[in-house]
């Protein structure tokens, strides 16, 4: 099995979901990601997000915006990305997403991007602003390098949406909780459970939900629902309130909090 399908098995053979970590690569400073990654894993982190910075973050919120634009300030290019990933693998061993926008990716170059994707040791891609029905060019080279390009549905979406993403979808589908952008919320949408009936209805791949996700009972919730279950925002906000020296130990405790498993987190 693929690295994200040893995810899933795994987390469901243990009756829960993945917990999928996303990390802006450069935040909160260039070389953060080398250590900040392993510690999410240590943490209990299932996978990790790699985010690609850009500066027209359309389906992010303040916190995700603010932590991209320090990563550009940093430097950050698509191509330290592919390097910082290809270092993160060497210590870790769960699958490694890049999530970013489609402009980089089709400026870098479709067949480049995917050959340094794999050659760095990724499994996939989520582009949020990149629509099925305009993927063909992507999948076309990702799929043979076994690089999985997962699509979002939200709860807006139509019945014929759906099915058009679950019909092009790899890896797992990523199922937004709510209408807007990304950001930490106090509580989940009451319709959720019928959503995620909705898109099961079309696929048989893992269900993440992400966006708004910030508490353990969110996970829980989730969970009884859900394959997977993403956290972004609530992560960079918790990391961007710790002392530089006190980071790593306060991702890992993060997700361990998260998961159930370590004591609320402090500042």
């Amino acid at each position: 099995m693929s690295r994200l399908e040893t995810c899933f098995a795994r987390a469901r053979a243990e009756g829960r979901p993945a917990l999928i970590c996303y990390l802006p690569v450069g935040f909160p400073d260039l070389d953060a990601t080398l250590d900040l990654v392993p510690a999410l894993v240590r943490g209990g982190a299932d996978a990790v997000e790699l985010g690609v910075p850009f500066s027209d973050p359309l389906a992010d919120g303040t916190t995700i915006q603010r932590a991209s634009q320090r990563a550009l300030e940093n430097g950050v290019t698509l191509g330290r990305c592919l390097e910082t990933a290809a270092r993160v693998r060497q210590r870790v061993d769960v699958p490694l997403l890049l999530m970013g926008y489609y402009n980089p990716f089709l400026r870098y170059g479709l067949a480049r991007l995917t050959a340094d994707a794999a050659q760095a040791g990724a499994d996939g891609f989520i582009v949020p602003d990149l629509p099925p029905e305009e993927a063909d060019e992507l999948c076309a080279v990702a799929q043979p390098r076994h690089l999985a390009v997962a699509f979002l549905v939200a709860p807006t979406s139509t019945e014929e949406r759906i099915a058009a993403v679950a019909a092009r979808a790899q890896g797992f589908v990523y199922c937004v909780s709510l209408t807007g952008v990304t950001g930490a919320r106090e509580a989940l949408r009451a319709d959720l459970a019928t959503f995620l009936a909705r898109v099961r209805g079309h696929t048989a791949l893992p269900l993440a939900v992400g966006f708004g996700v910030a508490r353990p009972e969110h996970v829980r919730s989730i969970g009884a629902l859900a394959d997977g279950v993403i956290v972004g925002s609530a992560l960079i906000d918790h990391l961007d309130r710790l002392p530089a020296g006190e980071r790593v130990a306060g991702a890992a405790q993060f997700v361990g909090w998260l998961r159930g498993a370590a004591a609320a987190p402090t500042v």
